[in-house]
């Protein structure tokens, strides 16, 4: 295939533009409603030319003459002198396996004269992307080879250009001051063609200057330069050059504001089998007073023409507040079903409480790491488990420890061991976030410890490394908050810790020249990172932001490196990691216990600002390990009051299952959840696991894409956050920017996983396969420990994998680290008196329950077979349960040592097997896979194909506009599909369909699908 057509051309057309407004953004990613995540680099030029968005791609300005200078428009601005004298270059990882790219900027051009480019970026002068005056008659954009020109630019002007690379849809558009100048259609492009895959390589990338050898510069003044790794459409331009200009008036306009819609179907178009539903019968529920009911999302449907088509989902209104069952009677809710105008009725009845409200109590125990281990399949193959595995743990043999100790270090003045070196992205030196990869890395170092049992070479490799992490850490918190020297001034006291020398109040500054290092007056046992001061800023009121005023979740941050010292502490009884975590809980104590009620709750409702992570979780967990209770309250200072229980009075919420967690930023919030089970676990108190468990259910119902990921709105225009209404898919979600954050599943599976060790429903478990094969697996790189961020679930899209070499962490490649080390630890569990064993996953692995002296081998292909074989070594008398998966409808069949069972298997249930177990039984399960679809809840005819419990999805050849077509057969859709099952590849229409978790190219995991 050809990919650069000579159609690709960009027309620039300068014109004039005058205001008298001067705003300036330092640095507001969110105030253009984009969302961040569609942001790969930011320079505002107004001081330096830092990165002022959260990747830290900071730039540098090379030669002389340039300066900062006053304007009146935008205050401080970029002055480069041209001739060739000074120029920008940024990082060469900045495109790296980036799709689509917009780049915007403001030009104040003195001179057109010496053809030098605004910008200009590819692997080499021959394999370029640039837009530059070329003359005094015109402006010229180059693409590969392709050149456009225009009229002559006015000079002396501000100008706003936007230069947009669409490639799903084949179009290449220049913007300027807002109007689109040029669109070229039918572009055939691909990004990989100019910028290398690959982090770094020889990719270049200069703004004002060409890449060939003594080009001239740029002789023009430069604000506010941007890279999308989105196409940017005209509404969003439109609003990046209004809120430039009319910053106060944006913030306002921008409160209603939302991303473009996806692909329009008429009001005709057939959803799936809602073209033959006639009717759905009315249902009623009962709840208790203040509980609003938790409707059935899925009800029984009348069909016509003997269709057998599948329960109903209802669409049910979502209220914000529980006034409805105050007192009570009865009232009637109605719903919606999509693509009909049927209105479902629920009669709910709600009654007085009759007894005290209570939850179950916590009657399961997980297996250690090092009791389960995954092998290969039954042919002898390497699993996708395994695969996963060993990248992780190669990956993390080769890391050196110091690179995650280099900013702990920094921030308290030490100095650097030989071969140390800065990690990169969210942990290098001006990044409000520092430390979180270290956390990360501490959990990882104790889960592939206690993973590797099978190879005590590779485990004397990992005690190593957590032991000289936990060493320099224990180190490093003993400096706080005692004198540097004997009879030296020092500051223990948590809450008396003054701004830093020289400063009259608290910054976030971390660079080089900034820091404060002046650990003696930090207060007792303090560890981070950075200095305290971005904890003390929130109490303040601070906001998240790259300025010196503004914070990053400094409480996420903590919460890793917390957790990770426990989690060593846990698996080799190093007391030194337990010191640590209760030094710094006294500290943390200190200082939130005094804080009123009313301001935590701003503070943990603050966009990523207030975002704790697991802190409550982690504090009730060490109040466990200690037996402290003191620890206990200080988790639930992390109460998030409004989202928990509506306010202060504890009137609603997540308790009374209200959702208030619409919109919100998802994985701010589903750490708190499972801090809020983590305090039930302890404290007994109901209305903890309440708000765990529906939040779960809502969550998962109405809120979760077919990988199981449960993030990526539209609106609002985050691809972070909760969609801005649940059960909205389809009209606020798949985000242009990439949906589903890896690391959001990740903490979606923790929850599963424990909420069942209280309650076995197994749709916890069922849900838990979804995530951990969809999107857990398919999130790493085919060939290295690389991994994705968001996953992208638009048509014809690509995965972006990063961190191959575990040398720069966002959120999911740190979560990545611990998921890829603890791929065994749901498959088993036991009863907490060892009398039940519960087979949740079918994967072929060794479980040693050490307690009853038992080994279970696990023998299957699964998933490219549809069966399992259990081997029993030892005996004794215990329930063997075993999952039968909700979409096992075809039926479940047991066979004992050979002879078939008589046991009635429902979907979506477990199968308890209880008798006296002997040494060498078999138990084989087969469980027949079949194809299905699954819809979005708004727009039926959207929807994922299965087989079995894997999501399949269409190799696609190039990018794609619009959802691929297919028609199916109503009667049985297997009959439109062929190919080889124990492959797991099929084809439809010519189109080959893989497993989610073995694409690793172009894909489409939503189809638009006709029924004939």
């Amino acid at each position: 295939m050809k990919m650069f057509k000579p159609i690709v051309a960009i027309l620039l057309t300068f014109c004039t533009w005058g205001t008298n407004s001067v705003f300036a953004q330092s640095g507001d990613q969110i105030l253009d409603g984009i969302g961040e995540t569609g942001l790969i680099a930011r320079y505002t030029l107004e001081e330096n030319t830092k990165d002022w968005s959260r990747n830290n791609l900071h730039g540098n300005i090379q030669g002389d003459g340039y300066e900062f200078v006053d304007d009146n428009v935008f205050g401080k601005v970029l002055s480069l002198p041209g001739e060739g004298k000074a120029f920008i270059t940024i990082p060469g990882e900045l495109l790296a396996g980036e799709e689509s790219l917009s780049i915007s900027g403001w030009v104040f051009l003195r001179s057109a004269e010496g053809g030098a480019p605004l910008f200009d970026f590819g692997k080499n002068n021959k394999s370029s992307f640039y837009a530059a005056p070329a003359s005094e008659d015109g402006y010229v954009a180059h693409v590969a080879g392709y050149t456009a020109s225009s009229q002559a630019a006015e000079l002396n002007k501000w100008n706003h250009i936007v230069v947009v690379i669409n490639v799903p849809e084949k179009t290449f558009t220049t913007y300027l001051n807002a109007e689109m100048v040029s669109e070229v259609k039918d572009v055939d492009v691909e990004l990989k063609n100019l910028f290398n895959s690959q982090k770094g390589k020889d990719d270049q990338y200069v703004i004002g200057k060409s890449l060939t050898s003594g080009g001239a510069s740029i002789d023009a003044k430069l604000h506010d330069f941007r890279i999308y790794r989105i196409p940017l459409n005209r509404r969003q331009i439109g609003w990046i050059n209004f809120s430039a200009l009319h910053k106060e008036e944006a913030e306002e306009m921008m409160k209603n504001r939302q991303e473009a819609e996806l692909q329009e179907f008429p009001e005709s178009t057939p959803q799936l089998y809602t073209q033959y539903l006639t009717s759905v019968p009315a249902i009623e529920v009962e709840t208790e007073v203040g509980y609003l009911p938790r409707l059935p999302r899925f009800v029984k449907g009348v069909y016509s023409n003997n269709v057998q088509g599948p329960d109903v989902r209802v669409l049910w209104p979502s209220p914000e507040d529980n006034s409805e069952v105050q007192k009570p009677g009865k009232y009637t809710v109605t719903g919606t079903v999509a693509g009909t105008d049927i209105q479902p009725k629920a009669t709910v009845t709600v009654v007085e409480h009759d007894h005290d409200h209570s939850a179950p109590h916590r009657t399961l125990e997980a297996f250690n790491l090092d009791e389960v281990q995954l092998t290969e399949d039954l042919h002898h193959h390497e699993t996708k488990f395994v695969e996963n595995r060993d990248k992780f743990v190669d990956g993390l043999l080769e890391t050196n420890p110091d690179d995650f100790l280099y900013m702990f270090r920094n921030a308290f003045g030490q100095e650097q061991p030989e071969g140390a070196e800065p990690l990169g992205v969210w942990d290098s030196q001006e990044t409000k976030l520092r430390g979180h990869a270290t956390g990360h890395y501490l959990s990882a170092l104790a889960q592939a410890y206690s993973s590797a049992a099978y190879d005590p070479a590779i485990q004397a490799k990992f005690t190593e490394k957590m032991e000289y992490m936990v060493n320099t850490l224990y180190e490093l918190s003993q400096l706080s908050g005692k004198p540097k020297t004997a009879g030296g001034e020092s500051v223990s006291d948590p809450l008396a810790v003054p701004p830093g020398p020289g400063r009259d109040g608290f910054d976030s500054d971390l660079s080089e020249d900034g820091i404060r290092t002046d650990y003696q007056n930090w207060g007792k046992g303090f560890i981070s990172a950075y200095p305290p001061d971005q904890f003390i800023m929130l109490e303040h009121g601070a906001k998240y932001g790259t300025d010196n005023d503004k914070v990053w979740a400094p409480y996420y941050t903590l919460h890793k490196i917390l957790a990770g010292l426990m989690d060593i502490y846990e698996v080799s009884g190093n007391e030194k990691a337990l010191e640590i975590v209760k030094d710094m809980g006294d500290w943390v104590h200190a200082r939130l216990s005094v804080v009123p009620t009313e301001t935590l709750i701003d503070i943990w409702n603050t966009y990523i600002a207030g975002e704790f992570g697991g802190m409550n979780e982690a504090l009730a967990r060490l109040s466990r390990l200690t037996n402290d209770k003191s620890y206990l309250e200080t988790a639930k200072l992390f109460d998030n009051i409004r989202v928990f229980f509506g306010d202060a009075e504890h009137s609603h919420g997540l308790a009374k299952n209200v959702d208030m967690f619409r919109g919100l930023h998802a994985n701010q919030h589903i750490p708190q959840i499972m801090g809020a089970l983590e305090i039930y676990r302890d404290s007994e108190e109901p209305e903890y696991f309440d708000i765990a468990d529906n939040f779960w259910n809502k969550a998962t119902g109405d809120y979760m894409y077919s990988i199981g990921g449960v993030a990526g709105a539209r609106n609002p225009a985050n691809a972070e956050c909760f969609t801005s209404e649940p059960a909205t898919l389809y009209e606020n979600g798949f985000s242009v920017g990439g949906q589903n954050e890896t690391c959001a599943t990740y903490n979606m599976l923790k929850l599963s996983r424990n909420l069942f060790l209280y309650n076995q429903q197994a749709e916890l478990m069922d849900y838990y396969e979804r995530g951990l094969y969809n999107h857990i697996l398919a999130s790493v790189d085919e060939h290295t420990p690389a991994n994705t961020y968001h996953v992208p679930l638009r048509a014809g899209s690509v995965k972006h994998f990063s961190n191959a070499h575990m040398d720069g962490f966002t959120c999911c490649n740190g979560t990545a680290l611990e998921s890829n080390t603890k791929l065994q630890n749901s498959i088993y569990f036991r009863s907490a008196d060892s009398d039940a064993l519960y087979v949740n996953l079918y994967v072929p692995s060794i479980l040693k329950w050490t307690d009853r002296n038992i080994t279970v081998t696990q023998t299957t292909a699964y998933p490219k077979e549809d069966n399992t074989t259990l081997t029993i070594s030892g005996n004794g008398k215990f329930d063997l349960n075993v999952r039968v998966p909700h979409w096992a409808t075809e039926g479940f069949f047991v066979t004992i040592n050979g002879k078939k069972e008589a046991k009635k298997a429902e979907p979506g249930s477990y199968l308890t097997i209880s008798r006296k177990w002997k040494d060498g039984d078999k138990i084989e399960l087969r469980m027949p896979f079949h194809f299905y679809l699954e819809p979005v809840m708004d727009q039926q005819n959207v929807a994922s194909l299965f087989y079995g419990p894997v999501l399949l999805a269409a190799q696609e050849k190039e990018p794609r506009k619009e959802w691929r077509k297919v028609t199916l057969d109503a009667e049985d859709i297997s009959k439109s599909i062929s190919g080889d099952p124990e492959k797991l590849e099929f084809e439809i229409d010519g189109v080959t369909y893989k497993p989610f978790y073995d694409t690793y190219g172009r894909h489409s995991v939503y189809l638009d699908v006709t029924l004939k």
